[in-house]
Order: C-alpha cells, then sequence, then structure tokens
C-alpha cells in the first residue's frame, strides 16, 4: 500500500515559491494544498496558475488548515524567524528557504522552536545534494583528507548583482528585507557545504570585510536603496585546528576566483571541478572521477533511491522515516553564525569572537 500523501502549504507564492512548488510536484505522494501570498491579485494569480485550488494573504489562515503535514517558508530573510513560530506552533513541519534568517538570534529561536514543537526544521541547502559534495563527502568519510586543517569557501560572479544587474527585486539588495548580500545570498551555499564536510565545526573567532565598491547603474541603484554589501571576505578559527577563508562576490573585477576546496594532512580535495589530491612519496597524484558512476552506485547499490537527489526530496523522504534528516538547519546555523561574525567585525574593525555575537 502506498504511503499517505503529505500535503503542503506554501507561504510566499513569488518566483522562489513557485519553485517550491513545481519541485513538490516531481515527487510522488506529495500533495500543495494551498499557498499564501502578501498580493491578493498576484496570490490568486500564482494559484490559478499552478492548480492551487485555495489560497489566503494571511498565511496564519494556511495554518490552521488541519490538513497540511508541513510548509515551504519562501519569504524574504527577515521574515523566516515569524512565519517558522507560527508554523511550528501550529504543529507543522518547517521546510525554509536560505539563508535559515536574518540573523544568528533569529535562526537560533527557529531552532529551538522545532526542538519545543518535535517538529523537523530544514533548511534549503542545495549544495549538499550536489553531485561534488556527495563524492566529496564519501572520500572524507573513507578517510582521503586525513586531519582536515585549511579549507577555502569562493563564489563569484562577474556582474550578478539582483536588480542593478538585471536580475530580481530591489528587495533583494535591501539590509531591512534581505539582511544581507552577497554573504547571505551565495555564500551560504558554499561555506555550508565546507561545514558539512567538515563535521560542522563550531567558530572560535572571525575576521572579515564587506565591501560596495563596483559602479551600478544610478537609476537603478536610486531607486533599489541598495545598502548591502557586493564582496565578502572572512577568516574562521574553527574547533578542531581548521582555519576557513571565505570570499563572495556579487561582482568583481576578475575572471573568477579559483573554486572552493579543503586541505588535509593525507590529501585534499577540490570541488568544481571535483578533483581528488594525494602524494605518496616523490609521487604526487590528481584524481579524477566518475561522478555519474558513482550517483548509480548510490542509488542502486547503496538503494538510496530518490532520497538525496534534493533538498525537497530529502526533506519528504525524512518525513516519511526513510532516511534520517541531515542537519541542515544546524549546518545553516552555524553559517549564519559565520556571517554575522564577518559583518560585526567590518563594523568594530577587527577581529571578533563567537562569544561577541548577539545570542
Amino acid at each position: 500500500m502506498p504511503p499517505s500523501p503529505i500535503r503542503i502549504g506554501i507561504i510566499g507564492i513569488g518566483q522562489i515559491g513557485r519553485h517550491h512548488l513545481k519541485t513538490y510536484r516531481t515527487i510522488p505522494g506529495v500533495e500543495v494544498v494551498a499557498v499564501a501570498g502578501r498580493d491578493p491579485q498576484r496570490t490568486a494569480q500564482a494559484a490559478q496558475e499552478t492548480g492551487v485550488a485555495w489560497w489566503t494573504t494571511d498565511y496564519h489562515q494556511l495554518l490552521a488548515r488541519e490538513d497540511i503535514d508541513a510548509v515551504s517558508i519562501c519569504l524574504h530573510n527577515h521574515l523566516h524567524r515569524p512565519a517558522a513560530e507560527a508554523a511550528l506552533r501550529a504543529g507543522k513541519h518547517v521546510y525554509c528557504e536560505k539563508p535559515i534568517a536574518g540573523t544568528y538570534a533569529d535562526g537560533l529561536a527557529m531552532l529551538a522552536a522545532a526542538q519545543a514543537a518535535g517538529k523537523h526544521l530544514a533548511v534549503q541547502l542545495s549544495t549538499l545534494f550536489s553531485p561534488e559534495i556527495k563524492a566529496a563527502r564519501h572520500a572524507v568519510d573513507q578517510g582521503w583528507l586525513g586531519h582536515p586543517y585549511y579549507a577555502a569557501s569562493t563564489g563569484f560572479r562577474r556582474q550578478g548583482r539582483p536588480y542593478v544587474d538585471g536580475y530580481g527585486t530591489p528587495a533583494f539588495v535591501q539590509k531591512s528585507q534581505a539582511a544581507g548580500g552577497a554573504l547571505l545570498d551565495m555564500g551560504v551555499y558554499h561555506i555550508a557545504a565546507l561545514l558539512y564536510l567538515l563535521g560542522n565545526p563550531a567558530p572560535l573567532r572571525i575576521s572579515g570585510i564587506t565591501a560596495q565598491e563596483t559602479e551600478m547603474d544610478a537609476a537603478r541603484q536610486r531607486v533599489s536603496g541598495y545598502d548591502v554589501e557586493e564582496f565578502a571576505s572572512g577568516f574562521v578559527r574553527l574547533q578542531g585546528g581548521l582555519t576557513l577563508h571565505i570570499i563572495e562576490a556579487w561582482a568583481a573585477h576578475l575572471d573568477t576566483f579559483g573554486g572552493s576546496y579543503i586541505l588535509g594532512s593525507r590529501g585534499g580535495l577540490r570541488l568544481e571541478p571535483f578533483g581528488l589530491f594525494q602524494s605518496f612519496g616523490d609521487l604526487s597524484l590528481s584524481s579524477a572521477a566518475d561522478l555519474d558512476a558513482f550517483a548509480y552506485r548510490q542509488h542502486t547499490v547503496r538503494q538510496q533511491g530518490t532520497a538525496y537527489d534534493g533538498p525537497q526530496q530529502h526533506f519528504i523522504a525524512a518525513l516519511r522515516g526513510e532516511v534520517p534528516p541531515l542537519p541542515t538547519a544546524e549546518i545553516a546555523l552555524n553559517t549564519q553564525r559565520i556571517s554575522d561574525g564577518i559583518y560585526l567585525s567590518q563594523q568594530l574593525g577587527r577581529e571578533i569572537t563567537v562569544e561577541e555575537i548577539p545570542a
């Protein structure tokens, strides 16, 4: 007998919310039964276009429905906490867009609310389910690195700032809505992936800078109220003798930063393009990997099915008890703590300890 369908409500039905809805429809046994949006005309139109029968402009009405098992939260970053806490109080599991929230303090409150409610809180960290990260995690688990001691997290766009470079809405570049810029938009993915591979070690000390220096269209700058960073860099000392270097840019006068990698006492790995590196005495080896064959064997020999094909697929599989959930909320919270530390370091003009980050 097939499992009972999991019924989903989506809070926020803009571009990201529609993407969540589209993905849920590819997962067998999942039904999107309700959507909530701020604008009645746009919400009604989105519901009609996507075939969802019920919609509202008040997400509390959506949460009051007893037939909804879980919700996707697809709002701007500063709105994640109130929506998630309301959903958890209503007895719903929560799948939240990245970052976990606008601040570390908000993310911490969300995780505490999930634990108090006994419900699952997951954060959209799609990079954890990429072929490169899954292969890298396998290599780490097999002892390839030995003792990891240094990692570099990089993200690069030549000219890809939201709205002012042509994509997205002004809310993406307003601190009051998005809380931050490149670091919270792109950096979340890259930092979280490395923390996941390293076992999610806690940060101890953080030094960082942020900048907004690249020229932009004056009219779009004025309309958008652009007040977030386009560039961020940080140096983080982590537990276990680990060091993490972070560099993230929405716009930079360069061709590339060179990708993310981890160095260990026995070997190293680069994520994109994927590569494994070790030395045997005087012989240095640079290894390529067949990621397609690896994915095939993970699905067949390890019989993982589709539970690790993507973050929403994993969320549903975990709700069904098919696989143990990856700790995406805990990793996202640690990522947020590092991001907040970089912002605080820039504000104070010095290295900070994690104890200085408001909790």
